[in-house]
Formats: structure tokens, C-alpha cells, sequence
């Protein structure tokens, strides 16, 4: 084969690579965006709530949407026990999962129906410490509730761990322009932790930046 035939046909698979690379990411936006309206009420033993800021113990408006949320899943009898996750930034006097568990309580919630996981700092290592706790409980078919546009990372996650997972997303308000940079962020880690599996992408994270990742709040 001349050298002419060879740089040929290496651009031709190399456009078809490409191709095939804008296919694959668009079919995974297509799949993120649908996610956001997948809201379920079906019954289940646990409502877990993913954790976003606190402010000195108290919910930020993201992670209060989320907890109303839960709250109104609680009252319409989808799941006894709620579940609230989330650590705390260096600096933090409360964890995320403490905030929530003080809200929660405020809204008439005893000690019993609610469990906390205060060791995640991303959604990956919340996630697996539900499952833990959850499994030691005999518990595993949950309702998760965090943004929409995260809905189908974290439902992608929790069968990945092995929960019996459906999602119930909250809007959270964001401007279309951030709401556009939420799901472009969502969609790229879908992709890639798809190929690689979601434990590894946040391993991956972690040497890229060097410190421990964090759900990102924006």
C-alpha cells in the first residue's frame, strides 16, 4: 500500500472514530435529558437524599429543594425511612447529612424514620456507604432524590452498587445557561463512566486534581 492509500484510509477511520465518539455522546445526552422528567412515587424501604452545601448547619436552597422533596415522598407513604448523606468541607462545623437530619427533625421527622452517611464527599462514595448501611439494614429497594440533571448518573451509580434504585429528580432552579453546563458535565461523565465504571472515574478525578473530588455545587 503506498504511503498516499495509508494516510488515506488512516483519515477515514479516524473520522469514523470520531463519528461514532459524537454519536455515542449524543445518545448519552439524549439519555441524561430524559432522566430529568423520570420522577417515581412507586413504593420502596428507603428515600435516600444525594447531599449538597450547608451553610453553618443550615440546608442551602439546593439541598432544601431536595428535602421537601423527600418530604413530600414521605408523606405519601412511598418509604418509611429517609436517608440523608453528605460530609463536610475543611472548615465545616456540621456535615451535609447533619444539616439535613436538623431540617428534617424541624419538619416533624423522629429519630427513628431518619439514617445518615456522613463519610461521602462525592456521589460515588455517598452512594456506596448507603448501600452499606442500607444492606446491613435488609434494605435495598430505594427512591433517590437529587437534581435533575444528575438523575441519571446516580441511577447509572446505584445499579452499578447494586441498589434497587429509582430516581425522583428536583428542579433546581438554575439559570438555562448553568443548567446547559450542568448537563454537558453530566453527559461526559456518564460517557466515560460507562467505559471505565463510576468507582474509577472518581479515582481518575482524584490524581487529575490531586486532592479528593467533590460533587460540584454549581
Amino acid at each position: 500500500m503506498s504511503v498516499g492509500r495509508a494516510l488515506h484510509l488512516g483519515a477515514r477511520v479516524l473520522l469514523l472514530v470520531v463519528a461514532l465518539g459524537l454519536a455515542y455522546f449524543a445518545i448519552t445526552f439524549v439519555q441524561v435529558v430524559r432522566a430529568m422528567d423520570a420522577g417515581s412515587h412507586d413504593p420502596a424501604e428507603a428515600i435516600v437524599v444525594l447531599g449538597a452545601a450547608q451553610y453553618d448547619g443550615r440546608p442551602s436552597p439546593r439541598l432544601r429543594a431536595r428535602l421537601d422533596h423527600a418530604l413530600e415522598l414521605h408523606r405519601d407513604r412511598v418509604a418509611p425511612i429517609l436517608v440523608v448523606t453528605g460530609g463536610k468541607q475543611p472548615g465545616d462545623r456540621f456535615t451535609e447529612a447533619a444539616a439535613s437530619y436538623r431540617y428534617l427533625r424541624e419538619h416533624g421527622l423522629s429519630d427513628e424514620e431518619i439514617l445518615r452517611e456522613e463519610q461521602g464527599v462525592n456521589t460515588w462514595e455517598q452512594l456506596a456507604a448507603v448501600t452499606r448501611l442500607l444492606r446491613s439494614r435488609g434494605l435495598l429497594r430505594v427512591v433517590l432524590v437529587s437534581d435533575d440533571f444528575h438523575a441519571y448518573r446516580i441511577d447509572r451509580i446505584a445499579h452499578e452498587l447494586g441498589l434497587q434504585a429509582q430516581v425522583s429528580p428536583v428542579d433546581p432552579g438554575l439559570s438555562t445557561a448553568s443548567k446547559a453546563r450542568a448537563l454537558v458535565r453530566e453527559t461526559t461523565a456518564v460517557s466515560v463512566g460507562r467505559i471505565i465504571g463510576f468507582r474509577r472515574l472518581v479515582d481518575l478525578d482524584d490524581q487529575l486534581t490531586g486532592v479528593r473530588s467533590r460533587e460540584p455545587v454549581g
